[in-house]
């Protein structure tokens, strides 16, 4: 493919994006460059006074833009419910970027609603966003949801048995096991909306130094941290580059991973990569799609807000 820069991003003008930790790292860099194209966007994250100071940030870098803002903690169902119910009832979403995300906790943790923090917050929460707030994405003409994942997807630890790392806890594990879990609910839900108008694409940002680092700990924040942004992360800039060009090209199409093109994936201009070996099987997303409705106690009616 072409050597794709977000100076090819077509005019959005007219069109709403609602974006999961966009106050902050590669969420706000996609929120200030989808703004500079003439989208409004919705900057949802768990503190008022961050989204306020991001929301500011977005228009110094852009005077004319259009930004909202949504306190969103995905980490506690209820506030995913209050969040996704405001919206459904009042907005039409036309890129929907499941970005949020926690990395790397130093031992188990536990949502609000008693799940593991990291595939509680990376999974479910942005799971059980989506079903409560699909009305308003049914409303778009052209709707894409995009879900931001990492090459931690493919690493054999990153098994979706013991979902909630009940029998063993490692950060990393954990951390591995939700971005598995966003390719594989990205293809199920590609699959389950293959004859409408809506695309499923699912990221991974190659390697950049973002606020997911602040999680880190031990060997991971100590050592090999600091040598690898400068070694070999980049900016959040670019990391934001494969989220906006699944967002906006009209080239990619639904159930596609995406990531960028340059050496070991991780940086350069964006282009289709390599699943997660068996991300791809039906029965696997069949059986996270269920297991995420029974955990949540939340059911995904992709038909909601469908015209009557």
């Amino acid at each position: 493919m072409n050597h794709w820069t977000p100076d090819d991003i077509p005019e959005q003008t007219g069109r709403t994006a609602l974006i999961t930790g966009g106050n902050s790292g590669i969420g706000l860099e996609t929120a200030r460059v989808l703004t500079t194209h003439g989208a409004r966007v919705i900057l949802a994250g768990r503190s008022r006074a961050r989204l306020d100071q991001a929301a500011d940030a977005v228009r110094a870098a852009a005077p004319k833009a259009q930004v909202g803002t949504l306190v969103l903690d995905l980490s506690d169902l209820a506030s995913v419910r209050d969040a996704a119910t405001r919206v459904a009832e009042t907005e039409t979403i036309d890129l929907l970027i499941n970005n949020a995300g926690v990395m790397n906790l130093p031992r188990r943790q536990s949502t609000r609603d008693g799940f593991e923090m990291t595939v509680g917050t990376n999974h479910l929460g942005h799971f059980a966003f989506n079903a409560l707030l699909w009305p308003a994405v049914r409303r778009a003409a052209a709707p894409r949801v995009v879900t931001v994942s990492a090459i931690a997807a493919r690493w054999p630890m990153g098994r979706l048995d013991d979902l909630m790392s009940e029998k063993n806890y490692r950060g990393m594990t954990a951390y591995a096991k939700s971005k598995r879990a966003n390719v594989v609910y990205t293809l199920e839900l590609a699959r389950r909306t293959a004859n409408s108008a809506l695309q499923a694409l699912v990221v991974h940002p190659g390697a950049a130094m973002t606020n997911l680092q602040q999680h880190g700990s031990g060997l991971l924040t100590h050592i090999i941290t600091p040598i690898s942004e400068r070694l070999l992360m980049g900016s959040a800039e670019g990391a934001a580059w494969p989220s906006l060009y699944a967002a906006t090209s009209p080239h990619v199409r639904s159930g596609q991973f995406i990531g960028p093109a340059g050496r070991d994936q991780t940086s350069g201009t964006p282009e289709p990569a390599k699943l997660p070996k068996g991300a791809d099987d039906p029965d696997q997303g069949r059986r996270l799609w269920a297991a995420s409705e029974q955990l949540t106690g939340i059911t995904f009616d992709l038909d909601a807000g469908a015209p009557a």
